[in-house]
């Protein structure tokens, strides 16, 4: 299966440009929406007058680095509607997170906001590899969560005839993928994996579908779950990121012909790695936390907004604009187990490495007295018969080992049968349960 890059009479003309060129846009853009937040949203207003900034300080790129910081907590303490910079007449969509940790964050777009969306999905799914007229599985849950209506608007500009599948009901996803046979999917990483599972359970091997091309955001995703998934679903997988705050799927995407690393769309979006402790920039290369500055949005623009996300800058290969690493973790999301930093993203590494295991797990961390307890509880492939108690210690022994030599903490490993963990059907896996704040 080969799957073909676009030619470069197929790019946009700022997929060709040279950097000074990116950069004069970005300099343009820039003044504009700092200009615009500051005249429309009172945040943003006094936020700026708080720190002693004007828009009109802004001579040069590197001196965004003046002006202060977007949060979660500053969308929350502005719900519903406070940081939009215009009339809520105007507003053509509304999307909005969970609200699982406090309040939803809400996002608004005027109708350019959702057109400029559509073309930057459009624009991504290109990248991956993804040809007008191609058939695509939207596996992505439709509703406030923007994942299902970014994709749909995306493809559809793009030329693709879209399934609005959706998430959820696994035994109907793969008989349309059987009968419709799409060439692309788009849905979580971890659902794909289920996806996969649910092939096998039938007695299928997801190599022999029509899937060629699975482009996977939403979630944390290592190389060893790309590798995964692209050895036993037999298709290419690309890692497209975005979240609701900045705009949602297609901030930046993955090219198929290098698959090193999401390509930021700088045109519409300023990325910044900072350090996540003292806020300093950090220069390209170095991991820090990954920070947006919204270009062309009208609804919400956003300023130096905080994504958590721990990742690097990265130069530019396949297209002029710079890369982003592959996402480490997030700062919120980092364990500390008896002094150590933990990712979950270093557990599936680890679990993944070992040929009998699938890439479904659970970390579990308790308290005991004074100390902090973690079990890691993983799985056997599915398609592996009955193991000997002596072959399941034996596994269990390889993940403790790699676990405290490659992260420096101990766990205790259970190995569990085939398709016994909960799986996530709609949305994000859930991998973690701290159970020390209880």
């Amino acid at each position: 299966m080969r799957v073909v890059a676009p030619a470069l009479s197929e790019l946009d003309p700022i997929e060709r440009a040279g950097r000074d060129e990116i950069a004069a846009l970005q300099l343009q853009r820039l003044r504009w929406s700092l200009q615009h937040a500051y005249d429309n949203v009172p945040h943003y207003r006094q936020a700026f007058d708080t720190k002693g900034v004007h828009p009109s300080d802004l001579r040069r790129l590197e001196d965004l680095a003046l002006f202060p910081f977007t949060s979660k907590q500053d969308l929350r303490a502005n719900y519903p509607f406070g940081m939009f910079a215009v009339p809520r007449d105007q507003v053509r969509r509304v999307h909005a997170s969970s609200g699982t940790t406090g309040k939803p964050t809400v996002v608004g777009y005027t109708r350019q906001d959702i057109e400029h969306w559509a073309q930057l999905v459009a624009r991504s799914m290109r990248a991956a590899g993804t040809r007008p007229g191609d058939l695509v599985h939207v596996a992505y849950g439709y509703g406030l969560f923007t994942g299902g209506l970014g994709a749909h608007y995306g493809a559809e500009k793009l030329g693709c005839t879209v399934i609005p599948m959706s998430g959820g009901q696994t035994e109907k996803q793969l008989q349309l993928i059987q009968d419709f046979k799409p060439r692309v999917i788009m849905v979580t990483p971890s659902y794909m994996q289920v996806l996969i599972e649910e092939f096998t359970r039938n007695g299928l091997d997801a190599r022999e579908s029509s899937l060629e091309i699975g482009i996977f955001g939403a979630e944390p995703w290592t190389e060893a779950m790309r590798a995964d998934i692209e050895s036993t679903g037999g298709l290419k997988a690309v890692d497209i990121y975005g979240l609701s705050e900045v705009m949602g799927p297609g901030v930046a995407s993955e090219c198929v012909e290098t698959q090193d690393g999401p390509v930021v769309w700088e045109d519409h979006f300023y990325p910044e790695i900072i350090d996540p402790d003292t806020g300093a920039v950090l220069p390209d290369g170095c991991e820090g936390e990954l920070v947006f500055t919204s270009l062309t949005k009208e609804a919400m623009p956003v300023i130096r907004y905080r994504t958590r996300d721990l990742t690097r800058l990265l130069p530019p290969t396949a297209r002029p604009f710079r890369r982003i690493g592959k996402i480490v973790g997030r700062s919120d999301d980092m364990l500390i187990v008896r002094g150590v930093n933990l990712f979950p993203t270093q557990i599936e590494e680890i679990i993944l490495q070992h040929g009998k295991l699938s890439g479904q797990y659970e970390i579990h961390v308790s308290r005991e007295g004074l100390l902090d307890t973690l079990v890691i509880r993983c799985e056997l492939q599915s398609h592996l018969g009955a193991l000997s108690a002596e072959e399941i210690s034996a596994m269990s022994a390889w993940v403790t080992h790699r676990v405290k030599t490659m992260i420096g903490v101990s766990a205790y490993v259970e190995v569990l049968a085939a398709n016994v963990l909960q799986r996530t059907l709609v949305g994000k896996a859930r991998r973690v349960f701290d159970r020390r704040q209880a």
